[in-house]
């Protein structure tokens, strides 16, 4: 077994492990466990991050590198052959579901695992069973651990050839952590039993206050941020609709805020249905410079766990217009703190209908919005996570 390491740290029995399942770069869902990180560390625990493939240069694992976190590849290999894997495992996810014992090469895992022995292992899955081999590894190995589950999709379900093992890699963790209660639900409907060690956290959020709205424009702005893959984003939505000829008509434009393997894809249908009315701005990090500049979100997902565009939107005091993906009916209040639809052309531009027609709304709906998340969100995240994890780590010395 060939793994490599980018900063030795010396793991001792104090030691936390995050295996990381996201095949990307870096997601959404590595916020909370990255952002946990200096809590951990200040409780005493040393802390190892785990991933298949990590790129050693990219700014946030060169700053876990900088406060002493150690960062193992588990399967390194080049980055040609990282870009194809990547390539073919989006491919396998459109074409009906998830190879997963196949999908997860444990045996280096299990190497560290035997070697180092953490207090803890924290699973981090990018879905909701696309890493419980890495579980199953922990367990055969009788090593503790929490799994946590950024999103859960209606229309992908486990094997049924799968189910009974994932199914005892959930009940065999000491805590199940789930982003929305949608996920959770969902998650227990796809596996066939209810949890009695599981609950929901939430991301760490960028902005903290609400940002002053934009001033009086001849034109409406609308921010859609994300990654541009339609599978789970829904952008083709948008364009759809935008192609109807009262949209064409009307002062509104959105942003695509994002990169993704569907970006071409995005811009020629633009092209192909005379769309003007979007523009593709990149990958932009200032989030309240976004808020700045547009009057409010838009977001047509098809799955989700619970967006953290949204909590930061409606943080910042806009108003978002998102699909009942995921959580965000959990979090927004139809018609009060912004507006609802389904992931579908005909009920989505109901939903854009009923927002456009009450547009001189929107800055009164965004304080709204900001108040609901300022009472109902933890100010830190993280920090209770964090918590909960030493707590988790506290409770198994009492029975060691």
């Amino acid at each position: 077994m060939k793994m490599t390491t980018h900063k030795a740290v010396d793991v001792t029995k104090q030691g936390i492990a995050i295996v990381a399942s996201c095949i990307d770069d870096w997601g959404g869902c590595d916020e909370l466990w990255s952002k946990s990180i200096p809590y951990l560390q200040a409780a005493g625990y040393t802390i190892t991050v785990l991933k298949k493939g990590i790129n050693k240069m990219h700014p946030r694992m060169l700053k876990l590198a900088a406060i002493a976190v150690a960062l193992i590849e588990l399967n390194p290999r080049p980055d040609s052959q990282l870009l194809l894997e990547r390539v073919i495992r989006k491919s396998r996810r459109v074409i009906g579901g998830w190879l997963m014992l196949s999908e997860h090469k444990t045996d280096p895992l299990r190497e560290w695992l035997l070697k180092c022995k953490p207090v803890l292992v924290i699973i981090n899955q990018s879905i909701n069973f696309d890493a419980l081999s890495y579980a199953v590894a922990c367990s055969e190995l009788a090593l503790p651990y929490v799994i946590v589950s950024h999103k859960a999709v209606d229309f992908f379900w486990p094997a049924d050839q799968d189910r009974q093992y994932m199914a005892a890699a959930f009940r065999k963790a000491l805590h199940c952590f789930f982003v929305s209660k949608h996920n959770l639900n969902l998650t227990e409907e796809q596996f066939g039993f209810r949890f009695n060690n599981a609950s929901v956290v939430f991301n760490p959020v960028k902005v903290k206050t609400v940002v002053p709205y934009p001033g009086e424009t001849n034109i409406v702005r609308l921010a859609c941020v994300g990654r541009l893959f339609l599978l789970d984003k829904g952008q083709d939505i948008l364009l759809r609709i935008l192609s109807q000829s009262k949209w064409r008509n009307r002062n509104i434009t959105i942003s695509f805020i994002g990169q993704g393997v569907d970006e071409n894809g995005l811009k020629r249908m633009a092209a192909l249905l005379n769309v003007d009315k979007v523009e593709f701005k990149g990958q932009l990090d200032d989030f309240e410079a976004i808020c700045r500049e547009h009057h409010a979100f838009i977001l047509p997902s098809r799955s989700e766990g619970l967006p953290l565009v949204v909590i930061e939107a409606m943080t910042a005091g806009r108003i978002v217009i998102a699909s009942r993906a995921g959580g965000n009916a959990e979090v927004i209040e139809d018609g009060v703190t912004g507006y609802l639809g389904h992931a579908n052309e005909n009920d989505f531009e109901e939903a854009m209908e009923r927002a456009w027609s009450q547009r001189y709304r929107w800055e009164e709906m965004g304080k709204v919005a900001a108040n609901y998340i300022g009472t109902h969100i933890p100010v830190c995240p993280e920090c209770d996570f964090a918590k909960k994890i030493t707590d988790i780590c506290g409770q198994q010395k009492l029975f060691n």
